[in-house]
């Protein structure tokens, strides 16, 4: 039987010519990934405009995509979708836009959480509470409404308040300030479109809404039921899904993997995954599963 690792000493024993390889970024692979999702993404857009029988029936697929650019927007935290660094700060920021989520902000906020996954102390993504526990508590986590507030909140605050959490480095506030800034304009321009034109309703904000409880099903398959301890091999879960769930989210369903070793590309997730496969302490067979066990727990 093999012997189980924890992930720090699964790391320190891989070949390093094996780690040179698994780090490798690749602007051609991730610009391939990004130009079929952007592909499928203008599909729908254009079924939107042109409103093909049954068009509104799009905008579930649309909201899908859009909200799934944070998974992508998460990649870019980590510098590893693409080779060169201005591709992934210019993507970061597009999707930044397009999903509410400041993106200098963003990679501190998820720095952090690498750092103190799961901690109910310290990993930012409890700093607000624990996962829902509650029947009441999952339905509300699943419309979205908690995160358009704390979005909503964090952008309001960080254009115009006190930026605070000891995790935002001193440094980082004056860019912090600029982008929500920016992106508090363009959501202002946006909302004065609306008034002579109805596209911006079409094609982003309705679909954003319908789409949130799906990528909130999806996230919470990450971290949730996985206990509170230091190895990510055991704090973090792998979910085992199809291509297209994996083409939706950038590979992040290996993702005790990625928090392993950050460093490794989307990529290269599966190789990565052929070496964790046996050390590997949560796992569910799908999200169906994972879902069913999650709801089991709640009260």
């Amino acid at each position: 039987m093999t012997e189980k690792h924890d992930h720090r000493s699964l790391i320190r024993d891989l070949p390093v010519e094996l780690k040179a390889r698994l780090t490798r970024r690749s602007d051609a692979k991730g610009l391939l990934h990004l130009s079929g999702y952007v592909f499928v993404l203008l599909m729908c857009s254009t079924a939107i405009l042109l409103h093909i029988p049954y068009w509104p029936l799009f905008m579930l697929p649309q909201g899908i995509l859009l909200v799934f650019l944070f998974t992508l927007s998460h990649e870019c935290t980590h510098k590893t979708p693409f080779a060169s660094d201005w591709i992934n700060e210019t993507v970061g920021h597009i999707c930044a836009v397009l999903i509410a989520l400041p993106f200098v902000w963003f990679r501190y906020y998820h720095l952090a959480h690498h750092k103190f996954t799961n901690d109910p102390a310290r990993d930012p993504e409890l700093e607000n509470g624990p996962r829902p526990t509650t029947w009441a508590g999952w339905l509300n986590y699943l419309s979205g409404l908690p995160y358009w507030i704390g979005m909503a909140t964090v952008l309001w605050r960080n254009a115009f308040g006190q930026i605070t959490s000891p995790y935002l480095p001193d440094r980082r506030h004056a860019d912090m300030r600029r982008e929500a800034r920016v992106i508090l304009a363009i959501y202002t321009g946006a909302l004065l479109s609306l008034i002579w034109s109805p596209v911006l309703l079409w094609l982003w904000v309705l679909p954003a809404l319908v789409g949130q409880p799906v990528l909130r099903l999806y996230l919470l398959a990450e971290h949730g039921l996985c206990p509170p301890v230091a190895n990510m091999l055991e704090n973090s879960r792998t979910t085992f899904t199809n291509r297209v769930v994996r083409f939706l989210a950038w590979n992040m369903p290996y993702h005790a993997e990625h928090h392993a070793y950050p460093n490794v590309p989307f990529h290269q997730l599966p190789r990565f995954h052929a070496v964790t496969q046996d050390h590997l302490e949560s796992t569910s067979n799908g999200y169906s599963a994972f879902t069913a066990d999650y709801l089991k727990s709640l009260k």
